[in-house]
């Protein structure tokens, strides 16, 4: 089980919200990046990233911070939010991200994500409201169950799916462990949780599932419910 310590960036800051609503944004760090050392410290081999404003415009908008983080850390990072075509995997992998997170335009373009999986490092976000898949910074729901947008890349040479429960995400109310296990089956893919971890019992659910890889911790940490470098060395 890989923990992901999660940083969103919003106008520079590193912010978590809850349930994907932007005005719910509660600031944590005016400088990510000292947020992602603390986490490679504390033992990270990952840090997922998400810019918020970029997947709410279609396109980067923190990348000064990302820069940074990727400057100051040796940490891997991945990286989401409003990365939609080529050229902008292609500048995000050579700014040194090391996998790349395709969401909104999973649902467009299946092929897309497809044909760049079998030339980048590409995992998939799959976001669902009530098991339908949430789109455009989850502004939107398509009429898509979750579960076949994962069978959608069965063996597409995707390295990883991010499965986040859009209504649990940021409430601190327990991770979805049925919907990540359903996702799990579909897609036969490394199948990382995200939204709604509260503590420590949630990763251990996860594990005992025997079919889920890695898990996103954002607020859990950032509220104190979950003891991080405890975890790094329960886990390493």
């Amino acid at each position: 089980m890989t923990l992901y310590p999660a940083i969103d960036l919003k106008d520079g800051k590193a912010v978590r919200l809850t349930k994907g609503l932007m005005e719910s944004a509660k600031i944590y760090s005016d400088e990510p990046w000292q947020l992602v050392k603390k986490f490679e410290e504390m033992g990270a081999e990952w840090v997922h990233l998400v810019d918020l404003n970029g997947a709410f415009a279609g396109e980067p908008k923190n990348l000064e911070q990302i820069i940074k983080i990727r400057q100051n850390c040796k940490v891997k990072l991945e990286l989401g939010g409003g990365i939609r075509d080529e050229p902008t995997i292609q500048k995000m992998l050579e700014i040194g991200i090391n996998r790349i997170i395709l969401g909104s335009i999973a649902v467009k373009d299946a092929q897309f994500v497809k044909d760049m999986a079998a030339k980048y490092p590409i995992a998939v976000g799959i976001d669902a409201i009530d098991g339908f898949v949430a789109v455009e910074g989850w502004g939107e729901v398509s009429s898509m169950r979750a579960t076949d947008l994962a069978k959608e890349f069965a063996n597409a040479g995707v390295e990883a799916i991010i499965c986040t429960d859009v209504g649990k995400d940021g409430t601190l109310s327990g991770v979805n462990v049925d919907f990540t296990v359903d996702i799990a089956q579909a897609s036969g893919i490394s199948t990382i949780a995200s939204g709604g971890v509260k503590d420590e019992s949630d990763i251990k659910a996860l594990i005992a599932t025997k079919k889920v890889d890695g898990v996103i911790i954002g607020k859990a940490y950032y509220e104190g419910r979950l003891d991080l470098k405890k975890m790094f060395k329960l886990l390493n």
